[in-house]
């Protein structure tokens, strides 16, 4: 396919819109022609960053300055509250991708709860399609607005979803533990919260009451016959810069075995590039994640034969947001869903 599309980010001077960035200028059917910024402008991202892989993109201008009618796609890599004021002034110009959490929900009173009454296209929601790529594959097929999952959701939902589409798992009483490198807090995190001259810092925040617990909860509920879901959720920041991992505690069904769960994981590794069921004895850590857009996934067999032990990881800024915002590009633009990812 040699279409080409004319594509722009806005805030693009993040850790997630700097990611996008390096990865849509590797995309062969992509040729960036706007870079927006809140922070810096009239300057180049490659005089911000060192790296030369920003050479010969436009110079930053203000995300405000952005003609829709430049471009065929625009990223919105905008704080949550803001990317919903951009869309209600181009929507329908162009095809939309929002990272941030302005469009995931279809409950405005759940939006409202968790992020603040200033929504201003509410009667917008039910035209973005919920970008989880691997389960919304034929809703992102030629979709013009797309809005990209949490980071923590995407580590949750993966192993989660394709257990509770064959009912092999309660759906009450799960156990959530998730970790998250400091990026995920974005650019204004203070690093003394994490690091001191001599020690690394480790801590958990937000717990069952994180603004993500609405999400997963819709998603997994979508799922659930009753539409009942109950879990448990704590979120943790650890020293690191990038990587996520999610410990996920869960209660077979009855007559459900270990082996049942293990082959529901290895279909879903084949019918999904991304998706890697680690089926050995190999060590499941940040490592093997960073800098791709893999999910992996390993199952552990708990004491109790009713219970099992999942553990997701994924890179938080690929997986968790930029990658998988190109992998939806892909999907929605009829390429190879691989495309700039591996």
């Amino acid at each position: 396919m040699n279409n080409i599309f004319n594509v722009a980010v806005l805030g693009s001077t993040g850790y997630v819109g700097m990611e996008l960035v390096k990865l849509l200028n590797n995309h062969p059917n992509i040729n960036i022609n706007f870079l927006g910024s809140e922070t810096v402008t009239n300057e180049y991202l490659t005089n911000i960053d060192g790296s030369k892989v920003y050479e010969k993109l436009p110079k930053l201008e203000k995300n405000s300055l952005f003609n829709p009618n430049e471009s065929d796609y625009v990223f919105l890599a905008l704080p949550h509250s803001v990317s919903n004021k951009y869309v209600k002034n181009f929507h329908g110009k162009l095809k939309i991708i929002d990272l941030s959490a302005d469009f995931r929900l279809d409950n405005i009173k759940e939006y409202n709860y968790f992020y603040g009454d200033n929504h201003s296209c509410s009667n917008l929601l039910n035209e973005f399609i919920y970008g989880l790529s691997e389960i919304n594959r034929n809703e992102i097929i030629n979709s013009n607005n797309i809005a990209i999952p949490g980071c923590y959701p995407t580590s949750i939902l993966l192993p989660l979803i394709p257990l509770f589409k064959n009912n092999l798992i309660s759906h009450e009483n799960i156990i959530i533990d998730s970790k998250s490198g400091y990026s995920g807090a974005g650019k204004n995190f203070d690093l003394n919260n994490i690091k001191s001259n001599k020690e690394y810092n480790f801590y958990n925040y937000n717990t069952n009451s994180h603004r993500h617990i609405s999400e997963i909860k819709q998603e997994l509920s979508k799922y659930s016959k009753n539409k009942k879901v109950d879990f448990s959720f704590n979120p943790h920041i650890l020293p690191n810069f990038r990587g996520m991992m999610s410990t996920l505690y869960c209660n077979l069904n009855n007559d459900v075995k270990t082996d049942d769960i293990i082959e529901t994981l290895k279909n879903f590794d084949e019918l999904n590039p991304f998706i890697k069921f680690i089926g050995s004895d190999d060590r499941l850590d940040f490592f093997s994640v960073q800098n791709t857009n893999f999910c992996k996934i390993k199952i552990f067999k708990h004491y109790n034969k009713n219970k099992i032990i999942l553990v997701s990881v994924i890179d938080n800024l690929i997986k968790g947001a930029a990658g998988q915002a190109v992998q939806c590009l892909n999907i929605s633009a009829n390429f190879d869903e691989t495309k700039s990812l591996i």
